[in-house]
């Protein structure tokens, strides 16, 4: 009998675990962070209890994105909201929140006010002032964390507080998180493509040339294959394991896009980063945007960093 095969199956990287040890290379650290992850993968769990139970194979993002339609997805996208809107406030350690549910930034009650806030990313509040829109409309490279769930047949929780991206899987024996995908690298280049094509007669130049490439390249290798759930995390987190390209750009009738800058674009930007790839608005890298307000939206195209390299190419020739 193998003891030392069987005492590594036993030897669980737990998310607590893991965040703790991250929390142990920091000595200045005060717990804070930690508590308030701990909040949010309660969220995560609670959310995942209430999908099972209502039977749905559904995909849903921390902020509440879901590919359900319908009176169920106004159901569980209320519900999500609630459920995080409360788990975060009542950690102590939140003093904004930005929620795509909510018209306006929540802003937390003094008495249960922390030091940083949360939209779909987490930053940090550095001064000790009355927070406001201004600790919001950040640019995304200030995150000091990110991450998305995803539930359906099984629940994921993605995850990088800037030093790489790990992804846990809930297993409902235990109730924990366990780590399953440790430090999560994007292949350099892939061979998939993910995009709407029904919007393509409205797009711009650059990305009808990108998309024909895919379909048609001319320098001898293989054409890329279309994948498109439609759900923004589920794209996304096969492009992160698998390599390729998500884009969502502009066109003329959504010049800026569809998907909010601060709990859409920066999150899952600064998740590609942190795994090796690249995210381009298609004028500037996107965790360089500045917004100017809390549910602005902006074109994106995130993926493997050769694959972003080459839209980024065409775009710079179109301006010439």
């Amino acid at each position: 009998m193998d003891h030392e095969a069987d005492a590594y199956r036993t030897d669980l990287m737990t998310i607590t675990r893991f965040v703790l040890n991250e929390q142990s290379k920091h000595p200045e650290s005060r717990g804070d962070f930690t508590i308030l992850l701990s909040h949010i993968v309660l969220g995560c769990k609670f959310v995942c209890s209430a999908v099972n139970k209502a039977g749905l194979a559904k995909l849903i993002g921390l902020a509440g994105e879901t590919n359900v339609q319908g009176e169920e997805q106004k159901k569980l996208d209320v519900l999500s909201n609630e459920v995080f809107v409360k788990a975060l406030i009542s950690s102590g350690r939140t003093s904004i929140l930005v929620s795509e549910e909510d018209e306006e930034a929540t802003i937390v009650d003094k008495s249960m006010r922390g030091r940083y806030c949360v939209i779909f990313g987490i930053y940090a509040i550095k001064d000790d002032h009355e927070p406001g829109l201004d600790d919001v409309l950040q640019p995304g490279k200030n995150m000091v964390a990110a991450g998305y769930c995803m539930y359906g047949s099984s629940c994921t929780l993605v995850l990088s507080t800037g030093e790489g991206v790990n992804g846990f899987t809930l297993d409902p024996s235990l109730g924990e998180f366990i780590l399953t995908h440790p430090n999560i690298k994007i292949p350099k280049r892939g061979k998939i493509y993910s995009v709407n094509e029904g919007n393509a007669k409205n797009w711009d130049g650059p990305t009808s040339k990108y998309v024909e490439k895919c379909k048609y390249p001319t320098d001898g290798s293989s054409p890329k294959s279309l994948r498109y759930i439609g759900s923004m995390v589920a794209d996304v987190h096969r492009t992160l394991l698998y390599g390729g390209i998500f884009l969502y750009p502009g066109d003329k009738k959504s010049p800026n896009g569809k998907l909010r800058v601060l709990y859409e674009v920066f999150p899952m930007s600064f998740l590609m980063e942190q795994a090796g790839g690249q995210s381009f608005t298609g004028t500037q890298r996107s965790l360089n945007l500045v917004p100017k307000s809390i549910h602005e939206r902006s074109p994106i195209f995130l993926g493997s960093y050769d694959d972003v390299e080459d839209i980024k190419a065409l775009y710079a020739a179109a301006e010439k």
